[in-house]
C-alpha cells in the first residue's frame, strides 16, 4: 500500500483514542480519510491517509470511520474514544439522528458492526481543529492522488 500509513504496537487493552476525517472534493468528488490512533495521554500510536474514490462527503465520512474502526479493533482496545468533526455522523452513530439515505445506512450498518465488535465506544463531535491530523492525512492522500492521476 503506497498511501501515508505510520503504525506501532502499542495499544493492546488500552483506552484509545481515534480521530477520523473523511474530505471530499466537489460534492460528490475525489475523497479520502484520515484516520489517528492515539494513547489518552495523546501519543500517537498510527497514522493513515487513504484515498476512497468518488463519492459525497458524508460517504467519505463514513468510509473514513470504518476504516479507523478496522484498524483500531486490531489492536485489542479496553475502549475507544471517536473523535470526528462531521456532526451528522456523530449524531447517526449515538441514536440523535436517523439514518435516511439508503448508501449511507448500509455504511452506518457496516460502522455499526464493528463498534459493536468493541468492548466499549464514545462518539464526540470535535470542531476540524481539534481533528487537524486527521484532516490533513486525509487532504494529504488526497492531494497526493490528484497530482499523481491528472
Amino acid at each position: 500500500m503506497s498511501d501515508e500509513s505510520t503504525t506501532t504496537n502499542a495499544g493492546t487493552g488500552a483506552r484509545l483514542a481515534l480521530r477520523t476525517d473523511g474530505a471530499s472534493r466537489g460534492n460528490p468528488g475525489p475523497a479520502a480519510a484520515g484516520i489517528v490512533i492515539e494513547r489518552v495521554d495523546g501519543t500517537i500510536l498510527a497514522q493513515h491517509g487513504q484515498y476512497l474514490g468518488e463519492m459525497p462527503n458524508n460517504q467519505a465520512e463514513y468510509r473514513a470511520l470504518i476504516l479507523g474502526l478496522k484498524l483500531v479493533t486490531d489492536r485489542q482496545p479496553a475502549a475507544v474514544d471517536i473523535y470526528m468533526d462531521s456532526e451528522l455522523v456523530v449524531r447517526q452513530m449515538t441514536g440523535v439522528y436517523q439514518v435516511r439515505d439508503a448508501t449511507l445506512q448500509q455504511l452506518y450498518r457496516e460502522a455499526m458492526a464493528l463498534v459493536k465488535a468493541l468492548p466499549q465506544v464514545t462518539f464526540t463531535h470535535v470542531r476540524r481543529a481539534q481533528n487537524a491530523l486527521a484532516d490533513r492525512l486525509a487532504n494529504q492522500a488526497l492531494n497526493e492522488r490528484l497530482r499523481t492521476h491528472h
